[in-house]
């Protein structure tokens, strides 16, 4: 038996201390994230059975009386759910389809853009809007929507028609909601597929160029292919989150005459828990909500596997 075969007892677990020694500065650096996620992301988690719960505030998460899934099924027994989902589910999908293809055809526009100034110039005229407020942005559609001061209807008189409340409209009210968020995300967006066009290889244009490709076929048969795994990744990831309209934008939108058409999981749940504390019924809900966002992003997910090989998870 050679010397190097030769077990030494209590060797590996000093190497093993003395990789820990040395890795401890890099545990530490670690140790604030990990305690922010355990105590603010995860230990949260635990609120979450207050759905199954007849919650008290004086009794406290633990001390409530379980009940089971009688929330739930109020909930799904009442005659405004079904109307909520249809909602959420209307507004998410059409902004989906709205806003999803147009960030790709505008990195695909930008990268193919020779000019450096007008390049810069479009990017910043699109980048702007993604940094202004929820607030800001409602306030500017009322602005411009408003029944005697508003341009849309000086617009619309001016052309000989007849100024109309338009935050009223239930009709107008989605594809308000939805453009205005495409004008607003649209360019932000697009930075991304911008990224990924940067490590094209140029080799790859010169090819095609040589072989007399036009520059929609390039785009075509380059551009989108060498994406194609970005673009699924967030496409993906934009189908978890399928019924988490956004609360503040559609709350803030919200009147009297839009909200059969404007009520969704987000404002319902506000509504029931902040508003009229009904804690346990509006956990139940938002739990649905995450429930039915994790099943579709696990179902988008193993699909495009199959079909593309990309998947996040």
């Amino acid at each position: 038996m050679t010397r190097t075969q030769l077990h030494v007892p209590g060797r590996g677990w000093e190497v093993r201390r003395k990789k820990i020694v040395k890795s401890l500065p890099y545990y530490v650096l670690i140790l604030l994230p990990l305690i922010y996620l355990l105590l603010f992301k995860y230990y949260p988690m635990l609120g979450a059975q207050i759905a199954f719960k007849d919650y008290k505030v004086r009794l406290g998460i633990w001390g409530s009386p379980w009940i089971g899934f009688e929330h739930f099924v109020d909930f799904f027994t009442s005659g405004k759910s079904w109307t909520i989902i249809l909602n959420t589910l209307i507004l998410s999908v059409y902004y989906l389809i709205a806003s999803f293809p147009l960030a790709i055809v505008l990195a695909v526009c930008l990268n193919e853009c020779r000019w450096a100034g007008f390049k810069k110039t479009v990017q910043m005229v699109t980048y702007m809007p993604y940094f202004i407020s929820t607030v800001v942005l409602v306030s500017m559609i009322l602005q411009f929507t408003d029944v005697s001061s508003g341009i849309v209807n000086q617009i619309i008189v001016a052309l000989g028609g007849q100024s109309t409340n338009i935050m009223a409209n239930q009709g107008a009210f989605r594809s308000l909601y939805v453009w205005t968020g495409v004008w607003q995300s649209t360019g932000y967006s697009a930075i991304v597929y911008l990224a990924a066009l940067s490590g094209v290889p140029m080799d790859l244009y010169e090819a095609a160029k040589i072989d007399g490709a036009s520059k929609l076929r390039r785009i075509w048969s380059i551009d989108l292919p060498y994406i194609a795994p970005t673009i699924i990744t967030l496409l993906i990831l934009n189908s978890g989150s399928i019924l988490s309209v956004g609360f503040e934008k559609i709350y803030l939108m919200q009147n009297n005459f839009n909200t059969p058409v404007s009520e969704v999981i987000s404002t319902y749940v506000y509504k029931l828990g902040i508003v009229n504390s009904s804690f346990s019924f509006s956990t139940a809900v938002g739990l649905f909500n995450s429930v039915v966002n994790l099943v579709m992003l696990v179902v988008v997910n193993q699909a495009a596997k199959r079909i593309s090989d990309v998947s996040v998870l």
